[in-house]
């Protein structure tokens, strides 16, 4: 599984021009599953995405999360982080996951989020969407759970 993790001061998602998701400060997460994802890497992935610290503190050290700002995290579908561009001009999309599998796990690091008791928004998975934010930094993390060790 693969997120770009963006610290915002706010983003909204909007399908055939309709505003379906909208967020104050807090996190958009870019997430790509991957064929070969499972269980451990949604338990990854919610783990790093609730637990970044990447927000100032009053002596604007990167020391806070999500939980102690009260931030949102807007998390978008986006198969395109598997497109392997390294053979040619078009990428492949070999290594994404198939689409049920793809939802189900896209599905499954929301619910966990919200376990987590943080406010939660989503994209619409399989559909063409327009993304908007002001990325606040800018910060952005790239994350990867096959690449943890």
């Amino acid at each position: 599984m693969r997120a770009v993790v963006q610290r915002v001061k706010s983003a909204s998602v909007r399908v055939s021009g309709q505003e379906i998701s909208a967020i104050g400060p807090g996190f958009l997460v870019l997430l790509g599953v991957g064929a070969n994802d499972d269980q451990d890497d949604v338990d990854y992935m919610v783990r790093k995405i609730s637990g970044l610290r990447i927000f100032y503190d009053e002596d604007e050290r990167m020391r806070l999360s999500l939980h102690d700002i009260s931030g949102a995290v807007l998390v978008v579908p986006q198969f395109t982080l598997y497109g392997d561009a390294r053979k040619g001009n078009r990428p492949s999309f070999t290594q994404a996951a198939p689409p049920e599998l793809g939802r189900s796990l896209y599905e499954a690091v929301m619910q966990r989020l919200k376990e987590l008791e943080l406010k939660v928004s989503g994209g619409r998975f399989r559909e063409a969407m327009e993304v908007e934010l002001i990325n606040d930094g800018p910060v952005t993390i790239l994350l990867d759970s096959k690449r943890q060790f």
